[in-house]
């Protein structure tokens, strides 16, 4: 029976509640017609998580994400990891050569590819596009070098460059100041924004100011350099160095102590690159974090409400737009706590705060299941209505939950996703170390 987590004891009633038999991607599909009517004729599909690395959301995303695929013509696989890496993912899914262990550890970014589940994913992506005569494409939305290191963007800007415009050499000290401050991984993300901290003013200032320059001879010589590649090659490298200057620009903001930029920076950023992929394809899931996807703000105590990705593609295309979230219940999450980079990896997960989103879920069953916000009784809705937080992570976040989500899927229970030994073997030792304290 489910659990009361609520005062009142509030739950959905079994109207509003889609038992989802299993999460085995390989498993039956009759339990997700439910999407049928949901998605409607919606381009941008987008999936949450309550947190990353969650064996179940991974699990989740795959299974919806062939579902979407297979019954309703879905080309493109777009996840919150960079976008200069995501072309050695996609290259793979597309029938490339390569060991996996490498695109899992190199064709994403902040550790999302070194796990098994995401392994699987793949897999199936590149079977799919040996059998199926339409390709299922894979794009890295955020921002590269796990969101601090320049290297990424810049180094396929300069190599573009030297096919565009072999006479035109960057500046190598643009590099030498990047290189400075690049992170070999999420674990390094404090040492890499110090190291910046300790550039000298001048050598920042000119690191953006070349950026600029080079922003500006990119899009003033397009029609040439078009011409002398191709138009894919040109904009591929146009959206890497745009991703590169808005790194540039956040890392510039957190070294002032400027924390609200960089969350209005990030998000309007991924949200021009699934726009970007939008005039590519015709129909994306998305893949992203609760926090990213949702038509609302993230209003954390203290902080000032911060446009996201979400609401950027709400206000951009309307209702070709459609938001799944994701609600836990008890398990393991992520730990933000500092110790996380000292191999704590994960913590417990509490049942959810009375009155959360989460808590709302919890009380409505003990298996997984999904409901259809918008077509809910109108006892459900006003069940619904009076949830006021959220919980991303171990933290609470207002929220309006009917404005946020077309639809939520609730795991009862999460835990770790399984790491990938030939991911790890291709991983800088900072994560190989980190990943073996937390197994050990």
């Amino acid at each position: 029976m489910p659990t009361d987590t609520s005062p009142t004891s509030a739950r959905l009633s079994i109207q509003a509640i889609r038992p989802l038999r299993t999460l085995d991607p390989d498993g039956p599909q009759e339990d997700l017609a439910w999407l049928d009517e949901a998605i409607g004729d919606a381009r941008v599909v987008a999936i949450g998580e309550n947190a990353h690395y969650n064996r179940e959301s991974y699990q989740l995303r795959h299974r919806l994400t062939r579902y979407l695929v297979e019954q309703h013509g879905f080309g493109a696989y777009a996840m919150e990891s960079g976008f200069v890496e995501g072309w050695l993912a996609d290259d793979w899914v597309r029938g490339g050569k390569g060991r996996l262990g490498h695109v899992l550890a190199n064709g994403m970014t902040s550790l999302m590819g070194l796990w098994t589940e995401m392994r699987a994913h793949l897999e199936w992506m590149r079977q799919h596009n040996l059998d199926a005569a339409r390709p299922v494409g894979f794009y890295g939305i955020d921002l590269s070098g796990s969101n601090i290191s320049l290297l990424p963007g810049l180094d396929a800007v300069i190599a573009y460059l030297a096919q565009a415009d072999p006479e035109f050499e960057v500046d190598p000290s643009m590099r030498e100041t990047a290189a400075a401050f690049a992170a070999p991984s999420a674990f390094s993300l404090s040492q890499s924004l110090a190291a910046y901290g300790q550039l000298p003013g001048e050598r920042r200032d000119a690191l953006t100011a070349g950026l600029a320059e080079l922003a500006a001879r990119m899009e003033g010589r397009c029609l040439d350099y078009r011409q002398r590649t191709t138009a894919d090659t040109y904009e591929r490298a146009q959206r890497a160095l745009r991703l590169t200057v808005t790194i540039d620009d956040n890392v510039r903001a957190l070294a002032r102590g400027d924390r609200e930029s960089l969350f209005f920076n990030r998000d309007a950023a991924i949200a021009d690159t699934v726009e970007w992929i939008l005039r590519r394809e015709d129909r994306i899931v998305l893949a992203a974090h609760n926090g990213h996807i949702q038509r609302w703000p993230t209003l954390w105590p203290g902080t000032p409400p911060a446009a996201k990705m979400g609401m950027h593609l709400a206000d951009r295309i309307g209702e070709d737009y459609l938001v799944i979230g994701i609600t836990n219940g008890t398990g393991q999450t992520l730990n933000t706590s500092a110790d996380f980079y000292a191999g704590k990896l994960f913590t417990d997960l509490e049942p959810p705060r009375p009155g959360s989103l989460d808590a709302l879920m919890a009380a409505s069953s003990d298996v997984p299941f999904a409901t259809d916000l918008r077509r809910l009784p109108p006892a459900d809705t006003e069940a619904v209505r009076s949830v006021t937080q959220q919980r991303l992570g171990t933290l609470y976040s207002d929220v309006s939950p009917l404005d946020a989500y077309d639809a939520i899927v609730h795991l009862p229970q999460v835990t770790a996703a399984e790491p990938d030994g030939a991911a790890l073997a291709d991983s800088p030792h900072e994560v190989q170390q980190a990943i073996s304290q937390w197994t050990q």
